[in-house]
């Protein structure tokens, strides 16, 4: 190649005349003038993403093969400078438009590259691009030091003199600048093999990410997205966790599910092999061929290789075969059917390990379960974030004008924190004037706007069939703000299956339930519903389905032109003025269901209401009592708040299918109805009834009754005894009653109990069986109120009291006591009743509060001990052993010359399974004695269970942390002495010392024996790994303890170990105290206490 002078310059950019042919570039012809952007931007058309230059003998077939195949499964477009280019001195035109038309250069130099002059001239029109237009490059050192590159020394250095041996001074020049600038840019070093691959992922990653060519597009403000997306990638655990996972994202439509996932999406996508994003699957799955579309596309987004697929089964044999090669990140949005998601993520075992997969629905149902790891519920954004989405929608700026701020913020009001309806409504509203929004919010009550009535009728149109549907528009009519479980039983009475619908509604985002049973509908949902039901006859409100709108209603009753069609009808007439209609308005509403009124009177015979009238609701009915021509037989609820009733019926129907009574606030009601002819009743409300003065005893006919408020019926002076004998009841309500002075000990005849509540009644004395109760968790009675576990150990405290004159045979019937620290400094004063409590469960304030209190328990026990002796002496045994399997009793061989038994006890605090029975057969196997008298045990059998010994009758240790394991029971084995006309086993009492808790657990022998698998996994829970603690048992007087042995045994098995170190399994001697006695002491660390029991135990045998 000839030498021609000026041939690059920093500041100016020399344009080759191409020949005409373009086949090559000739440097025939100079000209230097300064680069035109308009020019190269017009002229050029960018056509690839990446330029990859290389020395192909170098790293073709290696480095530069794998980097180029990266890069295309990545979606990113190369244009790679191979051998299907033509060679020659002279740059083609071809590989000139591959440089500038792509917007990154990648430069593979490698030891050989200066040795090729193509390879410099190409790199001199790179470093020219990137001077000039905005062009990137990414230098990659190949085997070389950038060092070497920049100052051509080493053997680059050799290379690069071989290749300029015959050239001039400029051209060399020309080149040594060129290698030098890209010498010195930011690159990656590939010094060896074994770091190719994650250079490569790196170069990737800087790749895609200047390119930023497959984000998708969010929204122009996605105002509250980035905190959404936070919340969900904390979810996904991408760095904590390399399993597969799941993440579901449910809510109603147009909540933004769609536009977070993208944005978590574009935020994470890049850590991961591949990537696919399969949008509107429920349309596309719906047209012709789109459930194979769907496969193919997201083949292609993984793989970038277009693969034809046959059949949905073929499709998913390919994805399970292929998804396992990359971990992935997939979205699957606006998910609608099971099908859907099996076919195109079918199981977590097609994914490989660290892959995502996030799944957007409005049916909760499709992500029940197991079939994902964890559910993001979306919620409606708040005022905050909506007034400024809307702004930006309505105003173009961040908050609303000030003429319009108010206008704004009811606007934002009625979308509820959708954002589909603020976008949507404030892209309506941009550019309006005032008198405009106004009429715009006025049509808006009436008439929904279309673009959001139809994005949110598409959960509509989706239920699976007539009855889910109609329970839907009902909600959104009538019930919405009712209780969930009345209106199941009123949706039910019209043979709606209410249980499954409902569930379903909720499942899709149509339906809430808060947390107090309440059923709620999002208000453009219901819009949505009401606007189905006006568009079916729009002119002509009578043939509509159901009538809700005042102004239609009052149209209907006025005209008297009601016809078949109207099965609902709501009626709530503003303000206190009353309007009146004559029932024969209802005359030809042959079908109608529900009728609510407020504020209206009915003139006329009643005979013209519907036969079929399921829910009748009539706040302020204003007759004396319901009239008997008005047929009742199907109704399910009667709800006549704020009636002028007296008496119910004076002639009653029988009413089969009435589940609901409602009569609350009827100021002049003096006494019940006969609920003799109300078999099926189970909610009986009678609030604020200030005249009522009796109740039928007919009530005990109630045998489904759930629930009975009388709250505030101040003349009630007594409930009928009866009412005690309703097992079904479960909630009983009196408070204000005020004349109500007493509770029958029958109380405990109410089996289902669960809350009694009583506030503010004459009622003094919280009777005993209330504490008997076995089902009662709430009670609000005499100033306590709360929990029964709570709330308990105060009224047992209150009846200890001194002014009680509490007798002893009361206090036997106690069963527990769960007290705090706030009354445990009165142990001492009732110290003398704690014998006679089966279970105490104590909590202390400090470690002397603790010693002082365990200090007082056993001085009660043991002062009562040698009395409770002497009884069982001449008697049977209190508990037979052989009906509990939690205490089994062994006695041994008879020491002649002490003329005492051996006795070798097993105590279980805790649930059965297979580890405790196995423990429990060697341990029962191996209780014998020596002529020593000494014990055989089974030692530790790490991880299944843990032993700790100990000469007396406790045991202190430290719970140990067993990994992936919990806690779940403690044997307790009693090694004891007595005389051998003792038939009594001796065990009165096991105590439970937590030290680090402050806590002290009592149990009598017979709790021991009762206690149901509940009971015995609080007992087990209160023990955590770190607690010190000592178990304690304490026996008869003419016992003596001689060995005492805990096991911890632990459940589900691990393949880890455990903290501390523990001795081998093996059998573990614990012997008299002969020279031959062998005992395992354990080695966790033990601290001597500020209470020693073992100490405190010896004293009194010495007293």
């Amino acid at each position: 190649m000839s030498s021609s002078p000026s041939l690059f310059s920093d500041e100016n950019l020399c344009n080759v005349d191409w020949d005409a042919d373009l086949d090559g570039m000739k440097f025939s012809k100079y000209t230097s003038r300064h680069w035109d952007d308009h020019e190269y931007n017009s002229n050029i058309f960018r056509n690839h993403d990446v330029f990859l230059g290389f020395r192909g003998e170098d790293t073709r077939a290696s480095f530069t093969s794998h980097l180029s195949a990266s890069l295309q499964n990545a979606g990113i477009m190369v244009f790679k400078d191979d051998q299907s280019l033509q060679r020659g001195d002279h740059i083609s035109s071809a590989l000139l438009r591959g440089i500038y038309g792509s917007r990154i250069s990648i430069i593979v130099f490698s030891v050989n590259y200066a040795g090729s002059r193509w390879c410099l001239q190409e790199l001199v029109r790179i470093m020219e691009c990137k001077r000039n237009v905005d062009h990137v490059v990414l230098p990659v050192f190949y085997g070389v030091d950038p060092s070497e590159v920049r100052r051509q020394t080493g053997e680059f250095g050799k290379a690069f003199g071989n290749s300029t041996f015959e050239l001039d001074n400029f051209m060399k020049q020309s080149w040594r600048d060129a290698l030098h600038d890209a010498g010195g840019l930011a690159g990656f070093v590939v010094q060896n093999y074994r770091n190719e691959n994650e250079v490569i992922k790196d170069i990737v990653k800087n790749v895609t990410h200047i390119l930023d060519i497959s984000d998708l597009f969010i929204v122009d403000n996605p105002v509250g997205v980035e905190s959404r997306v936070q919340d969900m990638i904390q979810l996904l655990e991408t760095r904590q966790s390399n399993d597969v996972k799941l993440l579901g994202i449910w809510g109603m439509g147009g909540i933004g599910k769609t536009t977070v996932a993208k944005a978590i999406y574009n935020k994470i996508g890049r850590d991961f092999e591949g990537r696919s994003f399969l949008a509107n699957i429920r349309e596309v799955w719906e047209e012709v061929r789109g459930q194979l579309c769907l496969q193919e596309q997201l083949m292609y987004d993984i793989f970038k290789e277009t693969t034809k697929i046959q059949s949905i089964g073929s499709g998913k044999s390919i994805l399970k075969r292929r998804l396992c090669e990359k971990r992935v990140l997939v979205v699957l949005d606006d998910v609608n059917e099971l099908d859907q998601v099996y076919a195109l993520c079918g199981s977590c075992k097609w994914f490989a390990p660290g892959s995502r997969i996030i799944i957007t629905t409005r049916d909760k149902h499709i992500i029940r379960g197991d079939r994902v790891n964890k559910i993001y519920t979306m919620k409606e954004m708040d005022e905050s974030e909506s007034l400024e989405l809307f702004s930006w929608h309505a105003f173009k700026q961040m908050s609303p004008r000030e003429d319009f701020y108010e206008i704004s913020k009811n606007v934002v009001k009625y979308s509820g924190g959708l954002p589909l309806a603020l976008e949507v409504l404030g892209s309506y509203l941009f550019d309006r004037e005032l008198l405009e929004w106004i009429c715009v919010l006025e049509k808006l009550k009436r008439i929904p706007n279309d673009q959001v009535h139809k994005k949110l009728k598409i959960s509509y149109d989706g239920l699976n069939d007539h009855t889910e549907k109609e329970i839907f528009l009902d909600i959104a009519c009538f019930f919405i703000g009712m209780d969930r479980n009345d209106v199941i039983h009123i949706l039910n009475g019209c043979e709606l299956f209410a249980e499954i619908g409902v569930r379903i509604l909720v499942e899709r985002s149509l339906v809430t339930v808060d947390d107090k049973n309440k059923l709620g509908m999002h208000d453009l949902l219901r819009d949505m519903a009401r606007e189905i039901i006006r568009k079916k006859s729009p002119k002509k409100p009578e043939k509509r389905s159901r009538l809700w709108f005042h102004e239609d209603v009052f149209y209907v009753l006025s005209k008297h032109n009601g016809r078949k069609a109207v099965e609902g009808l709501a009626l709530k007439v503003p303000g206190l003025s009353t309007k009146r209609f004559s029932t024969k308005a209802f005359k030809d509403m042959e079908e109608l269901r529900l009728l609510q009124l407020s504020g209206a009177q009915l003139d006329g015979d009643f005979k013209y209401l519907s036969r079929s009238l399921r829910w009748l609701y009539w706040n302020g009915f204003p007759l004396s009592c319901i009239p008997s021509n008005f047929y009742q037989r199907n109704l399910v609820s009667i709800e006549l708040e704020n009636s002028n009733i007296k008496l119910v019926w004076k002639e009653m129907q029988r009413m089969e299918k009435l589940k609901i009574l409602n009569l609350s606030h009827s100021h002049y009601l003096t006494r019940t109805p006969d609920f003799s002819n109300l078999p099926n009743l189970e909610k009986l409300i009678l609030k604020d009834c200030p005249r009522l003065s009796e109740i039928s005893h007919s009530v005990g006919h109630l045998k489904k009754v759930l629930l009975i408020n009388l709250k505030d019926c101040i003349r009630l002076c007594n409930l009928p005894r009866n009412i005690y004998t309703l097992k079904s009841l479960k909630t009983l309500i009196l408070s204000g009653c005020l004349m109500i002075d007493k509770l029958e000990e029958d109380l405990e005849q109410m089996e289902s109990l669960t809350a009694l509540i009583a506030d503010n009644t004459a009622i003094t004395k919280v009777p005993f069986s209330v504490v008997r109760s076995k089902n009662i968790g709430y009670i609000s009675l005499c100033g306590y109120k709360g929990f029964s576990r709570d709330v308990f150990p105060s009224i047992i405290w209150s009846w200890m009291s001194p002014t009680n004159n509490l007798s002893p045979n009361d206090m036997s019937s106690l069963v527990s006591i769960n007290a705090s620290n706030s009354i445990s400094h009165n142990l001492s004063s009732i110290s003398n009743v704690l014998p006679k409590l089966q279970s105490l469960w104590l909590e202390c304030g400090s470690d002397l509060q603790l010693s002082q209190d365990a200090t007082i328990i056993l001085n009660a026990l043991s002062t009562t001990s040698s009395k409770e002796l002497e009884s069982t002496a001449t008697t049977s045994q209190v508990l037979d052993v052989k009906t509990s399997s939690l205490i089994e009793c062994r006695s041994q061989v008879q020491v002649s010359t002490t003329k005492h038994s051996m006795n070798s006890l097993l105590i279980q605090m805790g649930m059965s399974c297979l580890i405790t029975d196995l423990l429990k057969d060697r341990i029962l196997q191996n209780l014998t004695v020596g002529g020593c008298g000494s014990f055989l045990l089974p030692g530790d059998n790490y991880p299944d269970w843990l032993t700790f010994n100990s000469e007396g009758s406790s045991v202190i240790f430290e719970v140990p942390q067993v990994e992936e394991r919990n806690l779940k029971t403690v044997m307790c084995i009693v090694h004891s002495s007595s005389p051998d006309d003792i038939t009594s086993y001796g065990l009165k009492t096991v105590l439970v010392i937590n030290r680090t808790k402050a806590t002290i657990l009592l149990y009598k022998r017979e709790a021991l024996s009762s206690f149901e698998n509940e009971e015995w996994q609080r007992v087990v829970s209160t023990l955590e790994p770190g607690d010190k603690v000592e178990i304690a048992v304490v026996f008869g007087s003419s016992f003596f303890v001689m060995k005492t042995a805990v096991y911890l045994i632990y459940d589900e098995p691990i393949g880890k170990k455990l903290e501390r170190c523990h001795a081998p399994d093996k059998n573990v001697l614990v012997g008299s105290g002969d020279e031959n006695e062998r005992t395992v002491k354990r080695i966790s660390p033990q601290v001597e206490p500020e209470y020693d029991f073992k100490q405190e135990q010896k004293r009194r045998k010495l007293d």
